[in-house]
């Protein structure tokens, strides 16, 4: 018991110890330096996505939050065609609220809010296995102003252009709330 004790603690300590690093292992500038498995297995670099405006959402289909979808679908077709995309990153990090396989995930998104934007494959945002990705949106070394732990599902990330935060939605601030939307308007300009 003491053994594993031990090993739990030095887990966590090491994962905590580890650097924001690409999986190349290179220091990201941006998120555009990061290449991610979509929902469908293939490697995405998120570079193609350059010049966009981003939100990047961690996501759970048996969530209280779970009916965000639809208004994130709403609000990804209402910017779209002005150069705004939304990652959306299933994660099982909070109250296993996202136990199913890449696959049913899709089909859940597809058959009960008739998602379009893109969605990618189950990770991890935060903890001792915290994917890379996270690890720089949430690092105060990357960002000092939106750093801090993902507090829960349907947390939100603006990226800029430059593949810089502009700013972060807690779970309760609704995707078509005024403060979203202004803030995309904004970015857009």
């Amino acid at each position: 018991m003491r053994v594993q004790f031990a090993l739990a603690i030095f887990s966590i300590l090491m994962g905590a110890l580890v650097t924001t690093a690409t999986a190349d292992g290179k220091n990201p500038s941006s998120i555009y330096d990061f290449t991610m498995k979509n929902i469908d297995g293939k490697d995405v670099p998120l570079g193609q996505y350059k010049g966009k405006l981003l939100l990047i959402v961690n996501v759970a289909s048996q969530c209280g939050n779970t009916p965000q979808y639809k208004d994130l679908e709403a609000l990804y077709q209402k910017y779209k065609d002005r150069g705004f995309v939304i990652l959306g990153f299933p994660a099982n990090n909070f109250g296993a609220q996202e136990p199913g396989t890449d696959a049913e995930i899709k089909a859940f998104c597809e058959t009960n809010y008739h998602v379009t934007f893109d969605m990618f494959s189950k990770i991890s945002v935060k903890g001792p296995d915290q994917h890379p990705l996270y690890r720089y949106l949430t690092s105060t070394e990357t960002d000092p102003n939106y750093a801090g732990d993902v507090k829960w599902n349907f947390q939100k990330y603006l990226v800029g252009k430059d593949g810089k935060v502009l700013a972060k939605f807690l779970s309760k601030v609704q995707p078509l709330s005024p403060e979203v939307t202004a803030a995309i308007d904004n970015a857009l300009k």
